[in-house]
């Protein structure tokens, strides 16, 4: 761990460019559109059942098959199943409540009145400590377990994918896509993964950005770097771990598992900028089912080495805080990639005003099916690359029915405000985009 090299796959998941060109659509190819299958919609949100506080993130999927979405910051969901799994159950989880699971049959057709109410689900005493644990040794166990533990075989998924930028506290970019994934197997040296993007749109007000622009690069490949299991230079090697200190903060229960909670943080001697944050280790298999994490910005001009990949003279761009989320999720044995998120935000300074602006950018990506049948590795055209920037690869938005039966991670409100409010200035496709 001698150069900013081998951080660049997570540190850098957000590079940015600031640039006084506009930026231009990329270029669209129309597919055929596929025949849709009949399909339901559910629609609720899930809360903690003794005060009511909606539980962000929180994980519906429906039981017994690979179809999942994410709660969004309010709480809400939206998910759209086929018929034929119809008469299943929905499963809801969340970090430290019990599961619950809930008929389809009685959640159809009422809106948003379903409300999902989850119980907090402590470990008793007697299961947190039975003889002194050493975190190191757990952490060291969850390192040689991966391989194990995550799938062996590629499997293809199909994601949804959102970025937004702030600029302040006003959106000024909103772009999401519906996204394939190349999930190659962890117990292989060719461990590459490949995304494409299969459908997206975008809206974006430029003239709130005054005379910049602010670009993001790498767009669902980059917030898929966040899968540390597979990614794990920077966090989760043994070379690595002489870098950090660790400590078992709790245990509490994910999934109806008791797990191991490990903080951990750079030691005082490294210089380099790394990590801190928590990792949620399954006491029985050491798996690694959940990270929370951030990157150390205690030297802004190291770590502006990193984010920033360029900008206009006379400005001073600062990383301000740089937070990201991963999950998991377990059938038959074998932990998935299921969800990640990547929130930085930057301060820019130019010289010759008086005011601070603030830029917040914001990506996330949640699988909502996999298959591990006739899974072929995408060609190198179709992928996107850490160089792309997104917001130019896709349409503005189109009609309301643009994702079909398609899962996608639900609007927030504030998101829904700022979508209205840029509609006035994009002009809407009347058709549907495919992307290539």
């Amino acid at each position: 761990m001698k150069t900013f090299r081998n951080i660049s796959p997570i540190g850098a998941v957000l590079l940015l460019a600031f640039t006084f060109a506009t930026a231009s659509a990329g270029d669209l190819k129309e597919k055929k559109k596929i025949d849709q299958q009949e399909y339901i919609t559910i629609k609720g949100k899930v809360v903690d059942a003794e005060n009511g506080t909606a539980l962000v993130f929180a994980s519906v999927a429906v039981k017994e098959s690979n179809v999942a979405i994410i709660t969004n910051i309010d709480g809400e969901f939206v998910l759209k199943i086929g018929e034929p799994v119809a008469g299943k159950n929905l499963e809801f989880t969340f970090l430290g409540y019990k599961n619950k699971l809930v008929p389809v049959s009685e959640l159809r057709d009422n809106g948003y009145k379903n409300v999902i109410q989850l119980e907090s689900a402590p470990i008793p005493i007697k299961e947190i400590v039975v003889k002194p644990l050493d975190p190191n040794d757990i952490v060291a166990k969850a390192i040689h377990s991966i391989s194990k533990n995550y799938e062996s075989v590629p499997n293809l998924m199909t994601a949804f994918y959102r970025e937004t930028i702030r600029k302040n506290r006003t959106y000024v970019s909103i772009g999401e896509a519906v996204v394939e994934i190349f999930k190659a197997p962890y117990d292989t040296d060719i461990r590459f993964d490949g995304t494409r993007i299969y459908k997206g749109r975008k809206s974006s007000d430029v003239q709130k950005m005054d005379t910049v622009l602010f670009k993001l690069q790498g767009g669902p490949v980059s917030v898929l770097a966040l899968d540390i299991a597979k990614n794990t230079e920077s966090i989760l090697t043994k070379e690595s771990m002489e870098f950090y200190n660790y400590k078992l903060a709790t245990v509490i229960e994910i999934d109806n598992k008791p797990h191991y909670v490990i903080d951990f943080i750079q030691k005082p001697s490294v210089d380099m900028p790394l990590f801190m944050g928590t990792l949620y280790i399954e006491m029985e298999s050491f798996a690694i089912t959940e990270a929370e994490f951030g990157f150390n910005l205690a030297n802004k001009d190291q770590a502006a080495s990193i984010f920033i990949r360029k900008k206009p003279l006379g400005m001073e761009v600062t990383p301000e805080i740089a937070t990201y989320r991963t999950k998991y999720r377990e059938q038959n044995g074998k932990w998935y990639f299921a969800y990640s998120r990547a929130e930085v935000k930057f301060k820019v300074d130019w010289k010759k005003k008086l005011f601070n602006t603030y830029y917040t950018t914001m990506s996330e990506i949640a699988v909502t099916d996999r298959t591990d049948q006739e899974v072929i590795k995408f060609a190198g055209k179709d992928k996107v690359k850490y160089t792309d920037v997104f917001s130019e690869k896709v349409s503005s938005f189109a009609d309301q029915k643009f994702w079909g039966d398609y899962n996608v991670i639900e609007p927030d409100q504030s998101i829904e405000s700022a979508i209205r409010k840029l509609s006035r200035k994009v002009k809407f496709s009347d058709r549907e985009d495919f992307n290539k």
